[in-house]
């Protein structure tokens, strides 16, 4: 709860933008209002992406073994796991372009992790399907990935990891609600999520 002072009236805050600063700064805590503060260490965005990179890297070498990259273990997994079949849904699936997502199928194919073949349904649709090679592989992606992810989560309590999800959570709604909402329904379909996450952001 603020136990601050209280709102200040628009009349007040057109009179004194600096005090206008001073009541958002109570009642919101810390804003990114000038340079000193929006760097380094201290800019979530660029921690957040510090982070997407160190992930990265830590997948790329725990793929290695298994003769993938960081980005060719991913739609292997998506048609592993019947999330999509074709180029196209499994490029947006993956929010990839096309054209990537199409020069990645094509190595993928190459090394013997998957086939095209023609919907026996519709002609003009191409579909994928996993090898032999693919189907082995699938089974040790998801831990491998687990261990990238748990590296990072190295000392969090069960609850600060819950936490952390949650606080990311809120983050992506108020970036983006629409990709949230998805990210909501794919999480209630999915009977694998360990973690129990905060379906409602503004609660915690």
């Amino acid at each position: 709860m603020n136990t601050g002072t209280p709102p200040l009236s628009p009349e007040a805050t057109q009179q004194d933008p600096a005090v206008e600063s001073s009541a958002i700064n109570e009642a919101c805590g810390p804003l990114y209002t000038s340079a000193a503060n929006n760097k380094g260490l201290k800019n979530i965005g660029y921690l957040i992406r510090l982070n997407f990179h160190s992930i990265s890297q830590m997948i790329e070498a725990e793929m290695e073994p298994l003769g993938l990259t960081s980005s060719q273990w991913h739609p292997i997994a998506i048609i592993g796991l019947n999330k999509a079949n074709t180029p196209a849904s499994v490029a947006r699936t993956a929010e990839v372009d096309t054209g990537a997502m199409t020069r990645t199928l094509d190595r993928l194919e190459k090394k013997g992790f998957l086939k095209r073949r023609r919907s026996t349904n519709d002609r003009r649709v191409v579909e994928l399907e996993l090898t032999e090679k693919g189907h082995t592989v699938t089974e040790k992606l998801m831990p491998a990935v687990s261990r990238a992810l748990n590296a990072h989560l190295k000392g969090f309590t069960d609850e600060e990891a819950t936490l952390l999800i949650s606080f990311l959570q809120r983050m992506q709604q108020n970036g983006n609600t629409e990709t949230y909402e998805r990210l909501l329904k794919e999480l209630e379909n999915d009977e694998g999520c360990v973690l129990s996450c905060n379906k409602n952001p503004s609660a915690t």
